[in-house]
């Protein structure tokens, strides 16, 4: 028989495309996310209880804002669109020092906006570079195989990198106002991603979890997801940028409802008996409540448009990205898909997290809740980086690559 695939390179400490750690997206740019996930969290939780003086020209409600959405958020995103378009076009992504160079300038960017009197030439130079080589890989990748169901992924990136050079054009010019804004158009923005890439993994990985004998499809509800998503978006940047007088209000609730109605067709009781199901299914309806929450400030409902916002980029959001990192992390390394007992509280210390923080300042000291919202957080991912950093370092128990 002749083999399907090379053996393993032996281990060659200067040689980076044999370590297990850069042979595929998701091992270093999941690891380096979750990793920031807690730093940056801790340091934004010393800055607001004032064991930490902020020394930054940048405001840092906004240094917060662009760290989450454009540093954790996004490597993540680009880690999972690498390993998944491998098993769309079964053509091998960037892996080795190609992989190392693109972590290198994420983590660069990183410093530069923490430690940089002036970050935001650098600052752009470096997250630009990352978005540019990511694209660029992704879209060699689904072009070469001519997957053209994936192309929306190259758009949507390529929005999303648009929008993240945009707020630092807006801060270093300290139009703080409209770079506040931008960073709500980008978790709209995530919210478009995570509606396509829910409606496809979810009723896969519940069918699979469950052992199902076929999934739950929705394809009405997916397309008319997809529209009000984008629809939603362009109204809300409409509204703001070119004072369009039509309310974003309406769009985001409808879209909302859809997403609810949606999460309806592949509920299973039996999720709640396996941790990797319950905790995707949770951060998706708390996307759909914070998009009716978000939407719903602008019909003078009471719950502030912030607080609502935080619902969808921690109980969404944080909590999706934690759960997937699992599971892909699990898969991807020919693991069982058996959660490890800690992640459930992960799961429950995130969750938790995006309760306090969304509804509690209706309730108590705001900045108590933020301050609380921010420790839960962090506990949630030194969870995750305590269980998988052994697992995202070492090779595949198969032997394969990857």
């Amino acid at each position: 028989m002749l083999p399907i695939e090379e053996p393993l390179p032996k281990l060659i400490l200067l040689k980076p495309s044999t370590w297990p750690f850069l042979m595929l997206g998701f091992r270093p740019l999941f690891w380096l996310s979750a990793t920031w996930a807690v730093v940056s969290m801790l340091i934004w939780g010393s800055v607001l209880s004032g064991i930490l003086s902020w020394q930054s020209p940048v405001p840092a409600t906004l240094w917060h804002a662009h760290e989450m959405l454009f540093g954790f958020a996004s490597a993540v995103a680009i880690g999972f669109l690498f390993t998944a378009s491998k098993n769309w076009t079964e053509i091998p992504t960037i892996n080795g020092v190609q992989l190392l160079l693109l972590c290198s300038l994420w983590l660069a960017a990183r410093l530069i906006f923490v430690f940089s009197d002036s970050p935001y030439i650098w600052l752009a130079i470096c997250q630009g570079l990352f978005w540019l080589l990511s694209i660029t890989h992704l879209t060699n990748t689904l072009v070469q195989a001519k997957s053209k169901n994936n192309y929306q992924f190259i758009v949507i990136l390529s929005l999303m990198a648009s929008v993240n050079l945009t707020f630092i054009w807006l801060v270093a010019t300290h139009n703080y106002l409209f770079a506040l804004t931008l960073s709500h158009i980008g978790v709209l923005g995530f919210t478009v991603l995570i509606s396509i890439i829910a409606g496809r993994v979810l009723p896969f990985f519940i069918a699979r979890g469950l052992n199902l004998q076929s999934q739950t499809t929705t394809p009405l509800l997916n397309t008319a997801l997809f529209w009000s998503a984008l629809l939603g978006l362009i109204g809300f940047f409409a509204h703001h940028v070119f004072n369009s007088p039509i309310n974003p209000g309406y769009l985001l609730i409808v879209t909302g409802l859809l997403h609810i109605a949606r999460s309806v067709y592949w509920f299973k009781f039996a999720i709640w008996q396996v941790p990797l199901l319950w905790s995707l299914y949770i951060a998706y309806c708390l996307m759909a409540i914070g998009l009716i929450g978000f939407g719903g400030a602008y019909l003078n409902f009471a719950w502030q448009a912030k607080d609502a916002l935080h619902l969808i980029t921690i109980g969404a959001m944080g909590l999706m990205i934690l759960s997937i990192m699992s599971r892909v992390s699990l898969g991807h390394t020919a693991r069982p898909l058996k959660a490890h007992p800690l992640l459930s509280v992960a799961f429950a210390l995130c969750f938790l997290s995006a309760l306090i923080r969304s509804l509690f300042p209706l309730f108590i000291n705001p900045h108590d809740a933020w301050l609380a919202s921010a420790i839960l957080w962090s506990g949630a991912f030194t969870i995750f980086v305590a269980i998988y950093t052994p697992i995202l370092m070492k090779h595949r128990l198969d032997g394969r690559r990857g």
